[in-house]
């Protein structure tokens, strides 16, 4: 199955991360938004972290140059039809994935492999909604993803070898390592990161420790590179709560209830580094801690 030219859902933080390394694998890339404003920003983000490289030696000039005339944009989805492969990357809701994917089937093209880079949702229920089961997959980067090396392939229950082995020829030529998981509740990393995360926020919530104590615990007695509370920040507050509420939904088990003080949060609009409050405030030089 020849991948060449592949579409990507979703021009935020994911998916101009998943357009960025496929542009410099060669691969030609259309992102597809609703607003020219994201579209836009997409493109500003990929410029400047390939400069980024370019400044640090990791690419050349004549190598970024190529890779940004590889990326088009457009506002309608319709448009993705011709493209060999699709990377869904909207918002972490099944209800909007279902509805890009329902509008998206009549135009594509009969070989046209369909993915969703959920970081928990059901890949057999968001494929069962499709006209081609068989050629839909999960297909999981991590953040941000020009950095790290990790992508999550999941089969639905309905996943043939041959999509498999496509999207895996894909990771490859990415120069990235592919982790083969099945189709349960948040896959593998996030299956043991997110609860990990919301009992940091329980810590928290309980008065055991405070943000800065926690954090650091954590990263000086367990050699993490963030503590967990500035890593949920980075994350975004209300993916760590939607990823919980699937755990807890999907596994009915009361270990994977979401700390109320992560609801809390998230009701307040203080969901990390993308609304400059968190568990942190960034509003200042120096991140400081909230609670």
């Amino acid at each position: 199955m020849e991948i060449a030219r592949i579409g990507i859902i979703g021009a935020g933080q994911m998916g101009n991360g998943i357009a960025h390394v496929m542009a410099l694998a060669e691969y030609d890339v259309l992102i597809t938004d609703i607003s020219q404003e994201a579209l836009d920003r997409a493109l500003e983000a990929i410029t400047a972290n390939m400069s980024r490289q370019v400044g640090r030696g990791k690419i050349s000039e004549a190598t970024m140059t190529a890779a940004m005339d590889r990326i088009s944009t457009t506002l309608a989805l319709a448009d993705l039809g011709r493209t060999d492969l699709v990377i869904e990357a909207a918002t972490e809701r099944e209800s909007v994935k279902q509805a890009i994917f329902e509008d998206l089937v009549p135009h594509l093209k009969p070989d046209t492999i369909l993915t969703s880079n959920t970081s928990s949702i059901s890949i057999t229920r968001l494929a069962s909604r499709t006209d081609r089961p068989e050629k839909f997959m999960g297909f999981h980067f991590m953040n941000p993803v020009p950095v790290m090396q990790l992508v999550e392939l999941i089969r639905g229950i309905a996943t043939d070898a041959e999509t498999f082995a496509a999207c895996k020829a894909v990771v490859d030529r990415l120069g990235k390592t592919a982790a083969s998981a099945e189709d349960f509740p948040a896959f593998i990393v996030n299956r043991i990161l997110m609860p990990m995360i919301n009992e940091a926020v329980y810590t928290l919530y309980e008065g055991v420790g405070s943000v800065r104590s926690i954090d650091e615990s954590l990263k000086l007695g367990a050699n993490h590179p963030m503590g967990p509370l500035e890593l949920a920040d980075f994350i975004g507050l209300d993916t760590c709560l939607a990823i919980m509420n699937v755990l807890h939904d999907g596994l009915a088990d009361t270990k994977y209830r979401p700390c109320p003080l992560l609801t809390k949060y998230v009701e307040a609009g203080w969901l990390g580094r993308k609304t400059q409050r968190g568990f942190y405030d960034y509003r200042g030089d120096v991140p400081v801690p909230t609670r």
